[in-house]
């Protein structure tokens, strides 16, 4: 085994509570900040946390020179199987379009005509472009296929990148299909064809729009999906109030991501759950839509995670820097609370305590800042100050 010391960190973002200092503000303590610290990976694994005088001996020795260091981004929301241009749509939405969903047959139709190696290229690319700006873990989700064959085929390609596959089969209804045929082909042929590729399965619950399905077709779906042995996962309250979150929480959901409108006992219902409510600012940005109030959730106890939504039509950006800014600027949200939102609250929308958080035994997922401090993510806006430290 080899370890390799990484010094000169002027601000280490744990996550860890335990590492802030006596007298640690409360944003200090959420980030278990450290200042003037080190690490040694052994492997892939965190070995040791703590100050860098305190450090031991190791094989190697990085010197990041005066910067933030934190746990990699964790993009609990992506879409990224996908292939086709739809910058017409966003334009036609700056001009005062509504985003209805119906756009998304635009894209099922281009990535139905794209083969594997262009398809695999694409999300390799995408992933590449995300590691670029500091992410480590993305979940990537079908859904772009529709038929049994190119949902499959989907997360086919998207398991040789990531862990985290998401069978979205109940994405939309294809156009001219009859609704309770589809909603029976994905319970059935398509979630049997899609499972062996699958960690997780979710479903786009809008009663709202024509396009997504409403709480009895998304109560079947993911219920279905549960029994096959999926863990599961909601799209709701993106268009307006709706049954999502009430169902993802009845269903023991991991995550119901989007509640850009939420009513008062979706907010209780959320607060006494251990359903992650995973915000997606980039497309509000994106669709010139309000943005989620993350401080009534986190002021009402609800565990919150930050992701891109990365995909062609309601948000083509994969940054989750920005994210963050947009979290910070338009949602109510500390520095503080929105890193640990793209992080620890990443890794807990997708179940997981290895990523997200730098402590003895987690994965050495690291991302190192441009930057003596977390804050400068919000603070220097599209700058790229952010990249995954390889070590």
């Amino acid at each position: 085994m080899t370890t390799t010391l990484v010094t000169g960190i002027a601000e280490l973002v744990t996550n860890d509570p335990q590492h802030a200092r006596a007298g640690a503000s409360e944003d200090e303590r959420l980030l278990g900040l450290l200042t003037d610290a080190a690490i040694v990976v052994e492997d892939d694994r965190i070995a040791w946390v703590g100050e860098a005088r305190r450090a031991p001996d190791a094989d190697r020795r990085v010197d990041v020179d005066g910067a933030a260091l934190m746990p990699g981004f964790v993009d609990s929301h992506a879409h990224l199987v996908f292939d086709g241009d739809r910058s017409a749509e966003f334009a036609a939405r700056m001009a005062g379009e509504r985003y209805d969903g119906g756009g998304i047959a635009t894209t099922v139709a281009a990535t139905r005509d794209a083969d594997d190696d262009r398809l695999t290229a694409l999300v390799a690319r995408r992933i590449a472009e995300m590691r670029a700006q500091g992410t480590t873990c993305v979940e990537v989700k079908s859904g772009y296929g529709l038929t049994v064959e190119d949902e499959a085929r989907a997360l086919r390609i998207a398991r040789r990148l990531t862990p985290e596959t998401t069978y979205l089969g109940a994405h939309v209804v294809p156009s001219g299909s009859d609704r309770a045929a589809y909603v029976d082909l994905v319970c059935g042929e398509m979630l049997e064809a899609c499972r062996p590729y699958a960690r997780w399965a979710d479903v786009f619950c809008e009663p709202g729009s024509a396009h997504a399905f409403d709480g009895d077709e998304s109560a079947t779906i993911l219920s279905a999906c549960r029994d096959a042995g999926l863990e599961l996962r909601v799209h709701g309250g993106q268009l307006g109030e709706g049954p999502g979150v009430q169902l993802a929480v009845e269903l023991g959901a991991a995550s119901v991501d989007h509640c850009t409108y939420l009513s008062a006992s979706d907010v209780t219902a959320l607060a006494d759950s251990s359903t992650v409510a995973t915000l997606l600012p980039g497309v509000e940005f994106s669709t010139r839509s309000p943005y989620p109030d993350a401080r009534r959730l986190i002021d009402a106890g609800v565990s919150v995670a930050i992701a891109t939504d990365c995909n062609p039509g309601t948000c083509y950006s994969d940054s989750m820097p920005f994210m963050i800014a947009l979290a910070v600027r338009e949602m109510g949200m500390s520095a503080a609370e929105a890193v640990w939102a793209a992080t620890a609250g990443g890794a807990q929308a997708l179940r997981r305590d290895d990523v997200g958080v730098i402590r003895p035994g987690a994965r050495a997922d690291l991302a190192v800042l441009d930057a003596p401090s977390h804050r400068h993510l919000c603070y220097r806006p599209g700058v790229p100050i952010a990249r995954t430290l390889e070590v």
